[in-house]
């Protein structure tokens, strides 16, 4: 698994019965606290993991900091963030690089493990599969609200405590075999409507989606028709706008709520419509709030937003 379908990890076969999977991702801090800019962003990393069906075995740090500019007890915490993930993980951080830069960023690569005929892909949707949706949507923009100072404290609470979730428990379920699940991946920076345009692109299918039925963090529709929309966001929209048939009159800002990039957002996974009690208690069992947010039709590659 390469860059074919612009899945989420690397996946290279070792023999019949295991294959690697491989991920790396960093950024710059999306909140001003160093310890949860460090859960964040090892939560955000180790999702790609759960995204492929695979199992996390350890990580590797990557860190950019200002030695000069900022005290080292900075670091220490934006590592102490990384470090509660990986435990709450059950995976050993086993080293990293770091660098001297002006501008903080920190991430992980992750290397878990799979078995070859286990993996899930965000291309193997078929017609008739139902979608589910993890986590709300909105954590663009409601981190982008945060930086400016708009954003009340019971959404930067809930914002925060979001995006350092780690999706382990849904990933689990999905790779569980307990049910069919024929595609899967996870929302996060091309939002959900460009990880659906590359689910329907890969499997060369159409998709329904339910505007009614997308889960959104409160606050953010009323942020968004501020123009509190992270340049992400805007970017997102005019790149996957082609794939999508919006209906008539949609205001602009609930499309950007649609195409909001996520940081560490929800699993989106295709099922089939005869699975879907069965996803959703196991989902349920492990606390998980899953949304039926669309399905999977035969036709030309593209999103119908209803």
């Amino acid at each position: 698994m390469g860059f074919a379908t612009h899945d989420d990890a690397a996946v290279y076969r070792l023999n019949a019965r295991q294959a690697v999977v491989s991920t790396v991702d960093f950024f710059p801090p999306v909140v001003d606290d160093p310890f949860a800019f460090g859960q964040i962003a090892a939560a955000n990393a180790l999702s790609d993991i759960w995204a492929m069906g695979a199992r996390p075995l350890f990580a590797l740090n990557l860190v950019a900091f200002p030695t000069q500019a900022l005290p080292l007890e900075t670091l220490a915490r934006i590592l102490e963030g990384g470090q509660s993930k990986a435990d709450e993980a059950g995976i050993p951080i086993l080293g990293g690089h770091s660098v001297d830069d002006p501008e903080p960023k920190y991430g992980m690569a992750v290397t878990g493990v799979v078995h070859p005929r286990r993996i899930l892909t965000n291309a193997g949707g078929r017609p008739g599969d139902v979608l589910l949706l993890t986590k709300p949507l909105g954590s663009g923009i409601a981190s982008t609200a945060i930086k400016r100072g708009l954003a009340s404290p019971e959404l930067e609470r809930r914002v925060v405590a979001l995006m350092s979730e780690l999706n382990r428990a849904a990933g689990e379920v999905f790779a569980s075999g307990k049910f069919p699940v024929h595609a899967l991946t996870d929302v996060t920076g091309f939002g959900l409507l460009g990880h659906l345009a590359e689910m329907v692109l890969g499997a060369k299918l159409r998709a329904r989606l339910f505007l009614g039925s997308v889960p959104i963090l409160g606050g953010v529709p009323a942020l968004a028709e501020q123009g509190v929309v992270p340049a992400g966001t805007t970017a997102n929209l005019e790149h996957f706008a082609a794939h999508v048939r919006f209906p008539t009159g949609l205001p602009e800002p609930i499309r950007w709520v649609l195409a909001d990039a996520q940081t560490n957002g929800g699993l989106l996974a295709a099922v089939p419509r005869s699975a879907l009690a069965r996803a959703e208690r196991s989902l349920a069992r492990v606390g998980v709030d899953a949304a039926v947010v669309g399905e999977l039709t035969s036709g030309r590659p593209r999103i119908d937003l209803e």
